[in-house]
This record gives C-alpha cells, sequence and structure tokens, in this order.
C-alpha cells in the first residue's frame, strides 16, 4: 500500500507516462523470465555467484561512470540552474543524445508518448530495450533504480523525474512477478524479503516527496554516487570470496550501508530544509 501510495504521489506531480510505463512492464516480464531461467541453469552447472558478481560490477561502474560524465559535461556548459537540456536531444557541448539517435531509427510501426515529450520512436527500439533491462533485472537480482531508470533516460531520453515516477510502477508490476517466479524456483527467503519491501515501501514515500525539490541533474549526481559505491561494495565481496580475509567483508557491508545512510540523510535534510522554506512563502 505504501509503495502504491509513492505512485499516486508522482502520479500527481505528472512524473509517470502511464503508455510508456504499461509498454516497459509487459516487455520487462518477458526478459525478466529468461533471465531466471538462465541463472538457474547456470547456478545447476556452476558456481554462478562469481559471474555475477562481476557483471555487477562491470555493470553499476559503466553506469556510474557515464553518469557522472553527463553531469559534468552538464556543468561545465550551464550554471546547472536549468533542466532544459533534459528534453533536448543535442547537449550544449553540441553531442548527440544515445536516445535521439534511437529516435532517428525507422523501423515501422512507430509510436509516441506525449507524456514525456516524444513525438515518434520505433516500437520495436523500446521493446529491445525493455527486454534487454528485464533479462539483466532477472539475471542480476536488480530493480528499475539501477537498470530501467537509467535506460529511461539516456536510451529513450525521458526527463529524470519522469523516469523516476515511470520507473517506479514499472518496478512495482515486474519486481513482483520477478519475486512471484523465483519463489516457485524456490529462490526467495520470504521472511527476508518481506522485511525488505517494508522497509523500501516506507523509504519510497520520503523518495517520492524529495523528488519536488531534488530535481533534474541533482537526482542523476546522487543515483551516479550511490551506484558507483555499491559497485565498491561488490568489488569488496568479490576480494572477499577470492581470499577469504573477512576484513573486507567488513568493507563491503560498510561501504554499502555507510553511503546508503549518507545518501538519505542528505536527501531527508535537502526535503526539511526545502520544505520549511516554502512553509515561509
Amino acid at each position: 500500500d505504501l509503495t502504491i501510495g509513492a505512485v499516486k504521489k508522482h502520479q500527481k506531480m505528472g512524473n509517470i507516462d502511464w503508455k510508456l510505463g504499461i509498454i516497459s512492464i509487459i516487455t520487462s516480464v518477458i526478459g525478466l523470465e529468461i533471465g531466471s531461467e538462465v541463472i538457474i541453469a547456470m547456478e545447476k552447472a556452476g558456481d554462478v555467484g562469481v559471474i555475477v558478481r562481476w557483471c555487477y560490477m562491470l555493470l553499476l561502474s559503466c553506469l556510474g561512470a557515464y553518469m557522472l560524465y553527463d553531469y559534468f559535461a552538464f556543468q561545465s556548459t550551464t550554471s546547472g540552474k536549468s533542466n532544459s537540456e533534459e528534453s533536448s536531444g543535442r547537449t550544449k557541448t553540441g553531442r548527440v543524445r544515445i536516445s535521439e539517435r534511437l529516435h532517428h531509427i525507422n523501423i515501422p510501426p512507430m509510436i509516441s508518448f506525449p507524456a514525456s515529450g516524444i513525438d515518434s520512436v520505433s516500437v520495436w527500439i523500446i521493446f529491445l530495450i525493455f527486454l534487454i533491462t528485464g533479462f539483466l533485472s532477472g539475471f542480476l537480482g536488480v530493480g528499475g533504480g539501477f537498470i530501467i531508470m537509467p535506460a529511461l533516460i539516456y536510451l529513450i531520453g525521458l526527463p529524470t523525474t519522469v523516469a523516476v515516477g515511470t520507473s517506479l510502477i514499472t518496478v512495482l508490476f515486474s519486481g513482483a512477478y520477478g519475486c512471484f517466479s523465483y519463489a516457485l524456483k524456490g529462490r526467495v527467503e520470504l521472511v527476508a524479503a518481506f522485511i525488505m519491501l517494508l522497509g523500501a515501501s516506507i523509504g519510497a514515500q520520503i523518495g517520492s516527496t524529495a523528488v519536488k525539490y531534488i530535481k533534474g541533474y541533482g537526482i542523476r549526481l546522487l543515483f551516479a554516487i550511490m551506484i558507483i559505491f555499491a559497485g565498491c561494495s561488490v568489488g569488496f565481496e568479490q576480494v572477499y570470496k577470492i581470499f577469504q580475509i573477512s576484513v573486507y567483508q567488513i568493507f563491503a557491508e560498510i561501504v554499502l550501508m555507510g553511503t546508503a545512510v549518507f545518501m538519505t540523510f542528505m536527501i531527508i535534510a535537502r526535503l526539511i530544509l526545502e520544505s520549511r522554506k516554502e512553509a515561509k512563502r
């Protein structure tokens, strides 16, 4: 119910493209099922944990590095106070965005997403993007925060706030299906999943409110920092698995939880500060 409440908040702020969201849910579920079947098959063949951790580190490192590059490229050409570049196909530095290149691939049928400011894009491009993100979600066990949101921003071209809201409804449904699918395969710890779901639902309420005050490239910067440190945490865990030195496992936990707590504190502090300013006005 709390997660649904977060969706309602984003809907009220106009941050959800339902047309794109429905397509993403259907296609992501297909990719997710393929990904889960692949990882189950690999698990039977040998130690799949090493492969998943390496893939996870590579994915997080590449995403974080690109988002930091995009953020600083934006800051170098503007004061950072405007988000008008978000919906533009060409950046202020003159480079053409990946999403704009994909929009120019005219393979019928074409489809438009007015809520996201997208006039025309091939249905096959959208299908392929969400099929891949769904596969990665099923294979790596990650949700919209790490996979779908960057895809919506950089591959499809959504404004950051709309990408956040749309990815939330995608994760809500595809994540529920993924949990159900893995549960049928006996790969879900239900008690732990319930506890994480409860905590994530409460956090989603705070996060959906904070989006009102932290927008555009500010969200991208926080997101990039979070996934880079998450990648470092996985790296420490991988070193621990190889050398069996317990201190690296402790480092992994400290880096991940420390970053999460710090980022949460920063966002809540900004939320309180801005809401007080708004109340005074």
